[in-house]
Formats: C-alpha cells, sequence, structure tokens
C-alpha cells in the first residue's frame, strides 16, 4: 500500500531510539499517523514541529497497518511565532482538537481548507482569535454538531439574535429570550458577521463554542476532557485580548 499526499502535522512522539511517530491531517486522507524512520535524528526533528505543512509519502504491507511516512518539508509555522505567546497557543489548540475530534483515515477536504487558512493566519494576522472562534464553529458542524444562528428558535425572527440556547444550539432574540436571558448563552454579533470582535466579544465566543464542543461533541469521543491546549489558549486570548 502506497499513497502521497500533503498534511499539517498535528503531533509527534518518539518511538524507539531514533524514529518518531507522527500524526497528520491530509487533504486526501484525512487524520493518519504513521511512522517516521530516523523521526529523532538532528536533520529530521526539527521538521517535525506542530502546524508544519509537509509533502508525504505513506507505505505500509497492508492498509490497516501503521506503516511509514517519507516526508519533505513544505511550510513551517512553529518557528516563526515563537515569541508570540498567543499565536503559538493557538497553533497547539487547533493541532490538539484535530487530533482529538477527526476520525482516523476520514477525509474531511472543506476542515482541512479551513484548518490550513487559520495556521496561516496565526502567522500572517494579529485579528486570528475571531477567525479561531469560526474556525471552531466549523469543527461542530463538520462533526455533525453544528449550530443553527440563522433565525429566532422562539419567534422566527432573523433580526436582533442575541443568544444561543445551550440545549438545542439555535440561537435566539433579544424579544424571544424574554425572562430566560440569563439561562441563554450570549451570541457575539461578529459570529454573525456584525463587525469585528473585541476583547468581550472573544471571551463570549469562547464560552459558546467551548459549551458545544464539551457537552456536544466530547461525549461522542467517550467523554473524554477537551485538550489541555485549548484551555490554556482561553486563558492566555481572555487574558490579553
Amino acid at each position: 500500500m502506497e499513497w502521497r499526499d500533503q498534511g499539517v502535522l498535528l503531533s509527534v512522539r518518539g518511538h524507539g531510539e531514533s524514529a518518531a511517530i507522527i500524526e497528520v491531517f491530509t487533504a486526501e486522507h484525512g487524520r493518519h499517523a504513521g511512522v517516521v524512520r530516523g523521526g529523532a535524528s538532528r536533520k529530521i526533528s526539527p521538521i517535525l514541529q506542530p502546524g508544519a505543512q509537509l509533502d508525504l509519502t505513506w507505505r505500509a504491507r497492508l492498509d490497516e497497518h501503521i506503516g511509514a511516512f517519507t516526508v519533505e518539508p513544505l511550510k513551517g509555522r512553529a518557528g516563526a511565532i515563537l515569541s508570540d505567546r498567543r499565536a503559538l497557543a493557538g497553533l497547539n489548540a487547533v493541532a490538539a482538537l484535530l487530533a482529538f475530534a477527526l476520525p482516523e483515515r476520514e477525509p474531511h477536504p472543506a476542515l482541512y481548507a479551513s484548518s490550513i487558512a487559520l495556521f496561516d493566519a496565526l502567522i500572517e494576522t494579529d485579528s486570528w482569535p475571531l477567525a479561531y472562534l469560526r474556525w471552531e464553529l466549523a469543527l461542530l458542524e463538520e462533526m455533525g454538531f453544528g449550530l443553527d444562528l440563522t433565525s429566532c428558535a422562539v419567534t422566527g425572527t432573523r433580526d436582533d439574535l442575541a443568544y444561543v440556547s445551550p440545549r438545542s444550539g439555535r440561537s435566539v432574540s433579544r424579544q424571544g429570550a424574554g425572562d430566560w436571558a440569563d439561562r441563554l448563552l450570549p451570541l457575539p454579533p461578529a459570529l454573525l458577521g456584525q463587525g469585528p470582535a473585541d476583547a468581550a466579544e472573544i471571551a463570549a465566543g469562547l464560552r459558546l463554542t467551548g459549551h458545544f464542543l464539551e457537552t456536544w461533541l466530547a461525549p461522542q469521543l467517550g467523554q473524554r476532557p477537551l485538550p489541555e491546549a485549548r484551555r490554556r489558549l482561553v486563558a492566555v486570548l481572555v487574558r490579553t485580548t
């Protein structure tokens, strides 16, 4: 068995004395693991950094085997943001959530494209926190847990949407919320495409997406807690945005 694809590195761990096992998110083969012979060497280990874009060739005797990767670097990202604590936390959170949520060897081309765009935004712009929030919404959608932010679940109106039901994931208008507003999750206007997100909106957005990642997605994955990397990103963004 053999295939060639491009992918972004999600994680790496040592394997024996000189090899490494990497996990990548690829355009056509989804989340995929494999051994890199010599992956712990001085020549190859600097290439194997989370967020790195790689040209990959995977080979195995049988499809169900873990197989071995041959890797060629295309684009490094971690080195470009080592001095930027926020961006580095963002990179680690995206990689960790992809490894957490994606089923093995199942392609998700739309999510792959949006993830690569976000990885690049971490390097290229300071306004990436809003892109990250939208990416978490896209991740929920791709995993089958999309929110409905198109109209009010109570009145049907598309105007003045200000909340999300923590149970249904549907948006609610101020009028529709009524006396129940304090039981609903605030919906940042920026997630509806209404301007940039300020610090308060970023914090509210993280609470919103975090709720559904924890209560909808994680239970379907065996009640696992969300990756620690996401908690660290939330702490950094809430403190510094």
